[in-house]
């Protein structure tokens, strides 16, 4: 697979995978041993890149990722992230953030353990956190840097504000926040930030949590713990509402002979050349599907065709319920 630059020097695979899913937020958790060999099928196929996060499962999903790409640990890059607080009682759901310094490094050290390694590739904050200053979270983890622990810094769902101060302190590898067709607001304010500064952005959802693939209709049901439930999004009224949207893409995608997920990847890949979108999934077809999204060529022709038709279009519903909103661009 060709390969981008996040920030200064952190090269990776133009698609990268998202591996939350296959622990956590979509269902139950999926079985380790076929999740292991997905992991490893994707290093086969030219993904470098994978990211997971202490608070998905919590901690199962950085054990699965430590254990499956172990054997070929020196050809990966693994991003995790710190800053939330977790449920004291052990309970799956996180109970408010936390940056304090003291509390990264804990997370860190645990999270080497659980990744198998000896250095975290990209340790992302996940959210940002009101009660901590950025310059604390930024100088921590600078000193993690400099200790060996951590190679790059990188911040999630971040402002510009909270951008700017925290690269003073510690150049930001990455930012990574959630883009695709039906959410662009990073363009506006985020984007000129991150080119001015030198950052990589790495958009996470980048097929509308599976939305603009198409697969999901009005009628689609989810499991009990899929946390799409609560997103107003993709209530029933809203979902059938959106798939406009969709239409509009299968359209585009049967010009290209190609799939509607790969044109919205393929979309994403084409704004910026320091994007890398993280596309999560627990099948091998589809993962054969996104990697192949990075060979679609749109040309300005095709973009103009489709900004006209995400023009037309207004997505309803809120991205997050109320208790999650709260937490991003800070």
């Amino acid at each position: 697979m060709i390969k981008r630059r996040l920030g200064n020097n952190l090269e990776v695979s133009a698609i990268g995978l998202g591996c939350m899913g296959m622990s956590f937020g979509y269902g139950p958790a999926h079985d380790k041993n076929e999740m292991i060999s997905l992991l490893r099928a994707a290093v086969d196929k030219g993904v470098t890149f994978f990211d997971t996060a202490e608070v998905y499962g919590p901690f199962a999903n950085e054990e699965l990722v430590g254990e499956a790409l172990a054997p070929m640990r020196d050809k990966v890059v693994i991003a995790t992230k710190f800053g939330f607080k977790l449920d004291p009682n052990g309970g799956p759901q996180w109970v408010g953030l936390d940056s304090r310094p003291e509390h990264i490094r804990e997370v860190a050290e645990a999270s080497l353990k659980r990744l198998k390694t000896d250095v975290i590739d990209l340790l992302y904050q996940h959210r940002v956190d009101p009660n901590v200053p950025i310059e604390d979270v930024a100088g921590t983890v600078k000193d993690l840097i400099k200790e060996g622990k951590v190679k790059h810094f990188g911040m999630s769902e971040a402002g510009a504000e909270s951008i700017r101060r925290a690269h003073a302190v510690q150049p930001v590898t990455a930012l990574q926040s959630e883009y695709s067709m039906w959410w662009r607001e990073p363009e506006k304010e985020i984007f000129p930030v991150l080119e001015e500064l030198g950052i990589g952005f790495v958009p996470f959802s980048p097929l509308g949590r599976g939305f603009l693939t198409g697969k999901i209709t009005e009628d689609t049901t989810f499991d009990k713990t899929d946390f799409r439930n609560t997103v107003p999004r993709f209530n029933a009224e809203n979902r059938k509402a959106n798939l406009a949207l969709v239409e509009q893409i299968k359209q585009i995608a049967e010009k290209k002979n190609a799939l509607p997920g790969q044109i919205a990847l393929a979309w994403i890949l084409k704004q910026k050349p320091w994007i890398v979108p993280i596309p999560g999934t627990t099948k091998l077809h589809r993962l054969e599907e996104n990697i192949a999204a990075a060979e679609v060529e749109l040309s300005a022709e095709d973009m103009k065709l489709i900004e006209g038709a995400l023009q037309k279009i207004k997505i309803l519903g809120d991205r997050y319920g109320a208790s999650t909103a709260k937490l991003v661009n800070r």
